[in-house]
């Protein structure tokens, strides 16, 4: 009898083993079954309607992930310069991609010898930077209007003398490099480096990548391509800069908020080996740009090699100093009344139009060809390394302190790889 109940048991257990394991799975966004959930459809049917399988796959190379959420927007810092143009304000960002650091000279070389080889010589001239941005008639900087850009010693050095227009061209190139590599290699996104491949049962969609003539021959519903590189937007970029998840410590508590991208009110290092050292390249004083040689401080006269520098706590390089950095905005000084609270951009040609500002008469520099740059540079005080601070530039205009970094959407619920 005793046998004869574990027997029962045991069945019992088998069947409940069974069962669980039969249980339906809801379709997923990256599993939706074979078959349509509202009509009993098959997917890749006769119809003709097709719904492959897919695996997330990583973003473009450089990016860094970036997870959205609610953050207060605005100067954190006293407003010296009476614009009164970034007033605090909640606003909610969805998550993207940032590069993890700016572009530098070598970056953009890639760039101008692809432009060269495949664009016209009225292309090329007008994508070089302009490199007399470092001349300057009381001033010997001679050296750097020819060695700036092209030395190998300057290679990891952010570019700058680019124009809002010229960024702009370079994150198209850019998306169009990137997803010939991916087809290239029948992957996306560096897909063998992050051990993530298509599998045996995606062949045919490998197939259909590595095949393909050009990227722009591939569907959208294929999930093989890429989303656009792209200037980050303003609200976009200040988020990451302050890396406030940094900050969080339960239940969506944060400890404080910050003035720069790092903790506490200071520039320096707080503790540790490092203490004392410049946790970023700026101008700390009147003709003060570095320190005092032998304990040269932030290392840099005028810009610094990408990564010197403490990343913060998105990974993050140089979101504080080194240069400034374009944004997409259009430039309006109530910006902050008139965007919305969910990824808040500011366009051109809407609302608060170019009209009302008296340009013409020399009245006003604003304009719908004036675009936001943040972050402050080598040659800034302290007082624009807050990500709060903002300001404005014509949008072909260029300075030596003044590049850009990338950013690009994060598809899906969170965007994150998996």
């Amino acid at each position: 009898m005793r046998s004869m109940g574990i027997r029962t048991l045991a069945l019992v257990l088998m069947v409940l083993v069974v069962a669980s394991s039969c249980k339906k799975k809801n379709p997923t966004s990256l599993k939706p079954g074979k078959t349509s959930s509202k009509t009993g459809l098959a997917y890749n049917g006769e119809d003709g309607f097709e719904v492959k399988q897919y695996k997330a796959l990583p973003a473009g190379p450089d990016l860094v992930f970036i997870e959205g959420g609610r953050f207060t927007m605005g100067s954190l810092e006293e407003d010296v310069m009476g614009t009164r143009d970034n007033l605090e304000r909640t606003v909610s960002i969805q998550s993207f991609y940032m590069d993890e650091t700016e572009v530098a000279n070598v970056h953009y070389l890639e760039y101008l010898n692809a432009v060269q080889r495949d664009s016209s010589e009225e292309f090329y001239r007008r994508a070089l930077p302009d490199t007399n941005v470092w001349f300057n008639e009381l001033s010997f900087n001679d050296s750097y209007v020819t060695m700036y850009l092209r030395h190998p010693g300057f290679r990891l050095y952010p570019v700058v003398g680019v124009t809002w227009g010229q960024a702009t061209d370079y994150c198209t190139w850019r998306t169009d490099a990137v997803s010939q590599s991916m087809s290239a290699k029948g992957t996306s996104a560096g897909t063998k480096k992050k051990g993530i491949s298509l599998g045996k049962k995606k062949k045919a969609a490998q197939a259909e990548v590595a095949t393909a003539a050009s990227p722009s021959s591939m569907s959208v519903e294929s999930g093989y391509v890429l989303p656009p590189y792209r200037l980050p937007t303003e609200a976009e970029w200040e988020y990451a800069a302050k890396g406030m998840i940094g900050t969080q410590y339960a239940d969506e508590n944060q400890s404080n908020q910050r003035i720069y991208p790092w903790d506490g009110s200071t520039l320096r290092q707080p503790r540790g080996k490092s203490k004392g050292t410049m946790l970023a390249n700026f101008k700390r004083g009147k003709g003060d740009y570095a320190g005092i040689a032998g304990r040269s401080n932030d290392g840099a006269i005028i810009t610094q090699e990408i990564r010197s520098y403490p990343a913060n706590d998105y990974g993050l390089y140089d979101m504080a100093g080194n240069v400034n950095e374009w944004v997409q905005d259009v430039y309006r000084p109530l910006s902050y009344m008139d965007f919305n609270d969910l990824n808040s951009l500011r366009r051109d040609g809407y609302q608060d139009e170019a009209k009302n500002y008296d340009s013409k008469n020399s009245n006003s520099l604003i304009s719908d060809k004036v675009r936001v740059y943040k972050g402050g540079s080598w040659a800034d005080v302290a007082y624009w390394m807050s990500p709060g601070t903002r300001r404005f530039m014509e949008q072909d205009s260029a300075t030596s302190t003044v590049g850009f970094r990338c950013a690009m959407i994060a598809t899906g619920s969170t965007g994150k790889p998996r």
